[in-house]
């Protein structure tokens, strides 16, 4: 499990406004981490072969290390507390992008999505690094480096199942066509977004990432499943939510919620 890194005081230079743009954009990445660990970690024992039931269960866990260490970042800058952060919110508070919301699928369902969400959190990580929040800056430079090794993973896989037999193809072919509208929303706008411009804690707009992503990877798609339709992301691609995500969110905050206000 990816470690979390030391607890940063918030920046005395923070004004309020700043501090709730902040928070909102940070409990957005943290909760993309968390959600898509663990409708992952749900390969745990039935991954298609042993190497990788073990594999996916380590990336898993990566992501759950980083959605605990943004927690506590979080945590940190807001005076609230990690696991509640974490476990303590009904089903509309998560903000995670509508491509986590589906259910985990079959195994090329699950590479598809993987794909579309690390090649997107990559040029968000990049740009996040180099945010003029300190923190910020250092974490998810951090989180970059773990997170090089899930790429070259999911690449991997991509181009195993592209070049598989015609319905293992097909399979990942539909589940990419599906996921596309949906993987546009890692980059809806924030209410906030132009005070964290502004003050340089996000280095660019996220029209201006999304812009960088969709060049970077419809030169990868587009060989595989045809021509991608334009997609845009939608106001609200962080506040939708499914009926899949309320079963997982029953899950993950089962134990939680079997001892109300203890510490674990």
């Amino acid at each position: 499990m990816a470690e979390s890194a030391p607890v940063a005081k918030a920046s005395p230079e923070l004004n309020e406004v700043g501090r709730e743009a902040l928070a909102e954009l940070i409990l957005g990445v943290a909760d993309d981490e968390f959600v898509i660990g663990f409708w992952d970690s749900e390969w745990t024992g039935i991954a298609p072969m042993l190497e990788e039931d073990v594999a996916t269960s380590s990336i898993a866990q990566d992501e759950i290390g980083h959605a605990r260490a943004l927690y506590e970042l979080l945590a940190d800058l807001t005076g609230d507390d990690a696991d509640r952060i974490a476990f303590g919110r009904a089903p509309d508070a998560y903000r995670h992008a509508a491509l986590l919301n589906h259910a985990r699928g079959d195994w090329a369902f699950s590479v598809a999505r993987r794909w579309l969400y690390e090649s997107a959190d990559a040029v968000r990580l990049t740009a996040l690094a180099s945010s003029r929040w300190a923190p910020l800056a250092q974490l998810t430079t951090k989180m970059r480096r773990e997170e090089t090794y899930h790429r070259l993973h999911v690449d991997a896989w991509l181009r195993r199942l592209a070049d598989a037999a015609p319905d293992v193809r097909e399979r990942l072919v539909d589940a990419l066509v599906r996921l596309w509208p949906d993987a546009q929303e890692v980059f809806a706008p924030l209410p906030a977004e132009e005070e964290l411009v502004r003050a340089g804690f996000l280095p660019e707009p996220l029209r201006a990432l999304h812009a960088a992503w969709q060049e970077t990877v419809r030169p990868v798609l587009e060989p595989i499943i045809g021509a991608l339709p334009p997609a845009e992301p939608s106001i609200d691609g962080r506040t939708r939510r499914t009926d899949d995500f309320g079963w997982l969110h029953g899950q993950f905050t089962m134990v939680a919620r079997s001892i109300e206000g203890a510490t674990w």
